[in-house]
């Protein structure tokens, strides 16, 4: 498997897996598919959505993590300092929580749908949480 399928509220996306960069990531999340969730706006990153996982573990450490994703970079924060979470960048941010940077796996790069990108961050800050699914193609 090399994509994922994204739907967030009424958009759809085709995700790239970072398998090469982030092979245990990859690995531990396409297990868990599908994948379904919400997706709320952050409140320290940025021009981002993110999926609350709170405690949930991921039984992962640091890989190709970073703390400034670019558009349509997904991360996974395996947890630790703050809560396990899935950090989507619709646009500039810097991935931090209210413990200050944070790092997350970088395991996904949205490929297909970037026009859309901008417009879900609109709609999540203003309209509020929506409904977000990974699934295998």
């Amino acid at each position: 498997m090399k994509f994922l399928n994204i739907q967030a509220g009424p958009f759809s996306f085709k995700a790239r897996l970072e398998t090469a960069q982030a092979p245990k990531t990859c690995a531990r999340f396409t297990g868990m598919l599908p994948f379904r969730n919400k997706v709320i706006h952050s409140r320290w990153s940025g021009e981002a959505v993110w999926v609350p996982l709170g405690d949930f573990d991921t039984d992962l450490e640091f890989e190709n993590h970073t703390c400034h994703p670019s558009r349509g970079d997904i991360l996974l924060y395996p947890g630790g300092f703050s809560e396990t979470e899935i950090l989507f960048a619709y646009g500039s941010a810097s991935f931090a929580s209210k413990m200050g940077s944070l790092a997350g796996n970088h395991f996904l790069t949205v490929a297909e749908g970037q026009e859309n990108l901008a417009e879900l961050g609109r709609l999540v800050l203003w309209e509020g949480a929506q409904s977000i699914e990974f699934l295998a193609p």
